[in-house]
């Protein structure tokens, strides 16, 4: 089952690729790139939640994403890549580039530390280093981690996904193709913990490794 209430055309934005990330939010602002909202609340978890937007753009040969979050609590604690960032303040990208049930989770906390498995449950390994190294990240908190913070915050995180990322395909070129994604929100060891969505997910409990709630992702040629 997928989501055809939730679509969106990922716009063609040329030489985005080599850009530094920290300048990718004013760029998508320059072209116009469209905001659309994590804001589904499937299982009414948390008291307060976060505001969280993104945009997505391409440029053939990269996925650029840039999420800006209101939040009123952080965590930041995770500093390795692979490991446990969805126990932190977190923004995820899950995408399946064949529409099927093989599919890639780009997990980054709010100081830009990542997580990226892909493959069929449960066989999901984690991405080679070089695929770690290859994907540029930036956020305007910094990269050292911290404990617990509470007081309004509003903060931005880049990547830059280059096509090699998808280490399970062989992927030249981004234009024209359509892919399944959920992108989220969550903070699972927050004091008030946050599970959300951009496209609606039909399950009794918070689980975000579900493809077929995907909604639809139309690459611009």
């Amino acid at each position: 089952m997928s989501n055809p209430s939730k679509s969106i055309t990922v716009r063609y934005i040329q030489n985005l690729k080599d850009v530094c990330p920290k300048e990718v939010p004013e760029l998508l602002k320059k072209y116009g790139a469209e905001y659309h909202s994590i804001g589904c609340d499937n299982w009414n978890w948390a008291e307060r939640n976060p505001e969280v937007s993104f945009a997505i753009a391409h440029c053939s040969d990269a996925i650029i994403l840039h999420f800006h979050v209101k939040d009123h609590e952080l965590r930041a604690v995770e500093t390795a890549n692979e490991g446990r960032v969805w126990e932190d303040s977190c923004c995820e990208f899950f995408v399946s580039p064949d529409c099927d049930s093989q599919y890639y989770n780009f997990e980054c906390n709010c100081i830009s530390t990542l997580l990226l498995h892909g493959g069929i449950i449960p066989e999901r390994p984690s991405a080679p280093e070089s695929c770690y190294a290859d994907v540029k990240r930036w956020s305007s908190l910094g990269s050292e981690a911290f404990g617990r913070r509470s007081g309004d915050t509003e903060w931005d995180l880049v990547e830059i996904i280059p096509a090699s990322a998808f280490f399970q395909h062989d992927i030249k070129d981004l234009c024209g193709r359509r892919m399944r994604a959920n992108f989220y929100k969550c903070g699972d060891f927050l004091d008030s913990p946050h599970f959300l969505s951009w496209a609606p997910i039909q399950l009794p409990k918070p689980m975000f490794h579900c493809p077929e709630f995907f909604g639809e992702l139309l690459f611009e040629a």
